[in-house]
């Protein structure tokens, strides 16, 4: 795991090098064990190293093969080894045991094909010395990131936008991507970022720039897709396949030269995870699993007696840290910087302080249950497509299951369902909360509304849609927080082999009974104890918003009110008055934008 940088200069002109030290510079937090550097005619790589598979200097890149591919690289190849014995078969030799030299070497034997044969994550950049091309990649799910500013003479790529910006003429919001943003709270679904001129390579796709005439072109390596082995399986065929496939996925996922722990919240995708990989760890190592957790100090959000009784069930070396108001009120730059796009929510701050600590304790690798609501159907608004085409009388049944076993009412069900499947009503909402002028809402574009709402008539299509639109925020939340203390975190949920397995599975398999995650609550029998297996409280990490926003007024009045975005696209004289009697969501969003525009230096025009 790692920070990458560089830039092509399609006129073949060398890049100053105190111009890439100063962009590498920037990422120092994603590695702090080394850097290196590589500046030829037309190409400059920069590389920031967080060294987790072979220790030895060896392993520092830019990393060459045979004199003529050159590599910087982010993330981690996890069945690395499997690829390594095929090659090896294939008459190739190796002198590191980095998974870095195993994707060099299936480049060489496969080109582009090689990355269907990947299971990881990754953002990379290969120079090919003698076909003269510059070759970038995107794992299937955007897991890791790859930004890029392209000029006609120009292409300059990064593992953050941070980055980037000193190469832009001026720091300057995309505008329809933040009215998007402030009207929806939508993000990171599609390529454009918040800064003009800042664009990452989606998940799933590569893009090669030809360095004799400086032409671009790209594609799409990987699909979501069905296996249609999956629909002639019962719900017990079905559990025993799947626990075997997650179990690999962590088993995967433990693959480290270094210390690793887990991310653990007390919620059922946490605590799968945790609990397998407690297990493989002590059998592989000898010693404990570490656990961090985040204690939410407003007892509605209070998870921490469900994170304890994982913890003893299984051995884990549990922490457990608590932010306090002082804690969000002193680092609210910092993490803003740190996601270096808005965000929804104040709780990027509880996985921030998780990921600090875990830093503290000496812990550079952590797995965590991101991904294993979308790909198993965890939250209750899943149950509106599910139900759609049942019978009215399956469909009260199961709604009235839905509400038995999860915290949502039958007529909460029932609103669900209106809400989500009816644009026009969800759109008057949207507008009747927002303080835009008339001329800036209309600008922003509702599109996926429309396109959330057509999804909500399928299971399958809704949840296609989810991990292609909704994922990748949660996944850059993810990255920036960990490796801001520089900690590789691993997804076994977002293993390509679970996705599909997720997609591919019969509804009743995910929603049964009204229990949602079905196949993984029964997968976890004898593993988890039954009574986190089969909690109906889902929580969801949260953060003490009211406690913290609370003790923000102030300061969210003053910045609000200094912000010279908000002033010429909203009333802001109304915002200002009225934005204290509104939602915790809404204050944060403005509050949020506010921070995000100083913080960067972020210009309307």
């Amino acid at each position: 795991m790692c920070g990458i940088c560089g830039i092509v200069d399609k006129r073949g002109g060398v890049v100053p090098e105190e111009q890439l030290r100063a962009m590498n510079a920037l990422a120092a937090h994603r590695g702090p064990d080394g850097d290196g550097f590589r500046i030829v005619p037309g190409v400059a790589f920069a590389h920031r190293r967080l060294a987790i598979l072979d220790l030895n200097p060896r392993g520092a890149q830019p990393m060459c093969w045979k004199g003529r591919w050159w590599i910087v690289y982010n993330g981690e190849v996890y069945n690395y080894k499997e690829i390594r014995a095929e090659l090896e078969a294939l008459g190739h030799e190796f002198h590191t045991t980095t998974d870095t030299e195993v994707i060099l070497a299936a480049y060489e034997q496969w080109g582009e094909d090689c990355l269907r044969r990947f299971n990881g994550m990754w953002a990379l950049a290969i120079h090919d010395t003698q076909e003269r091309t510059v070759f970038f990649a995107r794992d299937r799910f955007g897991v890791k990131p790859l930004y890029f500013v392209e000029t006609s003479e120009r292409f300059a790529f990064a593992s953050e936008i941070k980055q980037l910006l000193p190469l832009l003429p001026k720091v300057r919001a995309n505008q329809a991507i933040l009215l998007e943003w402030l009207l929806t709270s939508f993000e990171n679904h599609r390529p454009e970022t918040m800064f003009e001129g800042v664009t990452s390579l989606p998940g799933g796709h590569w893009t090669r720039i030809d360095l004799r005439d400086g032409t671009r072109v790209g594609g799409r390596f990987y699909q979501l897709k069905v296996d249609p082995t999956w629909s002639g399986l019962g719900i017990d065929e079905s559990v025993e396949r799947f626990r075997d496939l997650f179990t690999s996925a962590v088993r995967l996922r433990l693959r480290s030269d270094v210390r690793v722990g887990t991310c653990l919240s007390g919620g059922l995708d946490s605590s799968a995870t945790s609990v397998i990989a407690s297990g493989m760890y002590r059998q592989e190592t000898g010693t404990r699993f570490l656990g961090v957790h985040a204690r939410g100090s407003e007892a509605r959000i209070d998870e921490s007696a469900y994170a304890d009784r994982v913890a003893r069930h299984a051995d884990i070396d549990l922490t457990t840290v608590l932010p306090s108001t002082e804690d969000f009120l002193r680092t609210l730059d910092e993490v803003v910087y740190t996601q270096e796009e808005p965000f929804a929510t104040p709780s990027m701050f509880m996985g921030w302080h998780v990921f600090q600590e875990a830093r503290r304790r000496g812990c550079p690798v952590m797995l965590n249950g991101q991904g294993g609501d979308e790909v198993l159907l965890g939250y209750e608004r899943y149950f509106a497509a599910y139900a759609h085409g049942l019978s009215p009388w399956r469909w009260l049944r199961e709604a009235m299951q839905q509400a038995r076993n999860s915290r949502l009412t039958l007529a909460e069900v029932l609103q669900y369902r209106f809400y989500f499947t009816r644009p026009k009503v969800r759109i008057r909402r949207l507008m009747d909360r927002t303080f835009l002028r008339p001329e800036f809402s209309g600008r922003a574009s509702l599109e996926f509304v429309y396109r959330n709402a057509k999804a909500f008539g399928s299971i399958a299509d809704l949840q296609f849609y989810e991990i292609k639109h909704s994922l990748p925020h949660l996944l850059r939340y993810e990255d920036r927080n960990s490796m801001r203390h520089s900690i590789e975190t691993r997804l076994p949920f977002l293993d390509y082999r679970v996705v599909e397995a997720g997609l591919s599975m019969r509804p009743e398999c995910k929603i049964h009974e009204g229990w949602t995650k079905f196949v993984l609550r029964r997968a976890m029998k004898g593993t988890l104890p039954d009574d986190i297996a089969w909690r109906r409280n889902k929580i969801g990490f949260e953060a003490p918003d009211r406690t913290w926003l609370g003790a923000a007024q102030g300061r969210i009045r003053e910045e609000v009110a200094g912000s010279r975005i908000l002033t010429a696209i909203t009333d802001h004289r109304r915002l200002l008055d009225e934005l204290p009697s509104k939602s915790l969501t809404q204050q944060w969003i403005y509050f949020n934008l506010a921070l995000w525009e100083r913080v960067y230096g972020v210009s309307w025009d």
